[in-house]
């Protein structure tokens, strides 16, 4: 070879070098994410998640810069193909399947292991029941953005409906149950196209977030409303996004009945008869922007009746000189868990059934591990509550009973989805073990 060809060669040849040496470390250090996932039982995503077909995937790493929690290694390649390396940090923004170019990505509920119940819809948030529509947390999106998207583009498939539009002096186009995000930016889509509708919520604007603690960090990501525009939030608190929410209804001219509780969705000739405690709507179409929390979910022990057990915290300082027992894993779980043992005197205890906390924020993970450190709580991993007394409760674990003084239980074991309410109205809920 002459030394000119030399001269071009060895350029060319330095940079292939350092581009599959790069590959193969990011390869390497995805491995090794994985591998730590496993060890950590951190392996079951909570909510909707990317399934990659590798036999479609040629390892372009698109998803992986795609993905806007990538600098929490959510997606890796190893071997050639994508995986979900870390898969407790997925939130469900689905972008990566976007930006693959080969199709090889699907967004699913569930695993294998563990299933989620979800209603039946179409692709245009239509459930079974033709005129009956669904969006946000209740399909399984947790991630405001999503939700605040679905919301919009569940009113965009209403207003393509026979009859929409039309409606009678005493009847509305549609219904719009709940008003959290979805249910929000729902009823700013609504009133941008001039519908006839009202939106219910059975407690207070912002529907579950209304709920959260003082102070909880909310996570979300940019996002369009009508009328209003960009919502800017990445990472805010729960009173930060309280007011954001008054402000745009206020400023919309929206109008949110609260404190009514839908009792029924009747369907009716040409549409649903939607019945509260003390009013009835008539409309063409109904958009459920409900929770999926429905009623909690209940530890079925004796004595969990007594008035020391509620089901979510509204405020560390009550529980000041008091020792307490959180019952869950999640976020909400971990979350009360810190925030009381800040407050003077507490002595505070996690009992979780699983061996990780696999379905809680890596932030969240962290703030107990270092509470725990300190002396500031305690953790019982794999173990249940048996019995709850008057002052004090006992404790399943693998090897033994745990007797804990006790003056107050927090459980965060999640929420019952409204399958009842769900299926008197018709709507099927089918259960997904990693389908889309």
């Amino acid at each position: 070879m002459s030394p000119v060809m030399w001269l071009y060669a060895l350029p060319l040849f330095l940079i292939f070098l350092f581009y599959f040496w790069k590959r193969a470390s990011a390869q390497k250090s995805s491995q090794l994410v994985y591998e730590e996932a496993v060890a950590s039982g951190l392996t079951e995503p909570a909510s909707m998640h990317p399934l990659v077909n590798h036999s479609l995937c040629l390892g372009c790493a698109s998803c992986v810069k795609a993905c806007p929690e990538n600098d929490k290694n959510v997606l890796g390649v190893i071997k050639g193909k994508a995986h979900l390396i870390n898969p407790t940090h997925c939130i469900g923004h689905g972008a990566c399947k976007k930006a693959c170019p080969f199709d090889a990505i699907e967004l699913v509920f569930g695993t294998e292991k563990r299933g989620v119940d979800i209603p039946q819809v179409d692709e245009s948030f239509q459930s079974n029941v033709p005129g009956i529509f669904i969006a946000g947390e209740l399909g399984g999106m947790g991630l405001i953005r999503n939700a605040v998207r679905q919301g919009v583009q569940a009113v965009d498939s209403i207003r393509k409906l026979d009859g929409i539009g039309k409606a009678k002096a005493k009847e509305l186009d549609l219904v719009i149950i709940g008003a959290g995000p979805s249910g929000i930016a729902a009823s700013l889509a609504a009133k941008s196209h001039q519908l006839k509708f009202v939106t219910l919520e059975q407690d207070s604007l912002g529907g579950t977030i209304s709920h959260y603690p003082r102070g909880k960090i909310v996570m979300t990501a940019p996002a369009e409303l009508p009328i209003v525009g960009k919502m800017q939030f990445k990472e805010t608190t729960k009173e930060t996004l309280m007011t954001f929410w008054n402000d745009v209804v206020a400023k919309s001219g929206l109008e949110i009945n609260d404190r009514a509780r839908v009792e029924s969705i009747e369907t009716v000739s040409n549409g649903f008869i939607v019945k509260t405690h003390n009013e009835e709507y008539k409309s063409r179409a109904v958009l459920l922007a409900i929770g999926r929390r429905g009623t909690p979910r209940k530890l079925g022990v004796p004595g969990e009746e007594q008035s020391k057990v509620v089901y979510r915290l509204i405020d560390p300082v009550q529980y000041r000189n008091q020792h307490v027992l959180i019952v869950g894993g999640g976020d909400s779980a971990l979350e009360a868990a810190v925030s009381i043992s800040e407050e003077e005197g507490t002595s505070v205890t996690i009992s979780y059934r699983s061996e990780a906390f696999s379905r809680a924020k890596e932030k969240n993970r962290k703030k107990i591990e270092d509470a725990e450190k300190s002396g500031q709580l305690k953790v019982i991993m794999k173990s249940t509550v048996k019995q709850i007394d008057a002052d004090q409760v006992i404790i399943n674990t693998d090897n033994d009973e745990v007797c804990l003084k006790n003056d107050a239980i927090i459980v965060c074991a999640g929420g019952i989805l409204p399958t009842q309410f769900l299926k008197s109205s018709g709507i099927d809920v089918v259960t997904k073990f990693g389908t889309a």
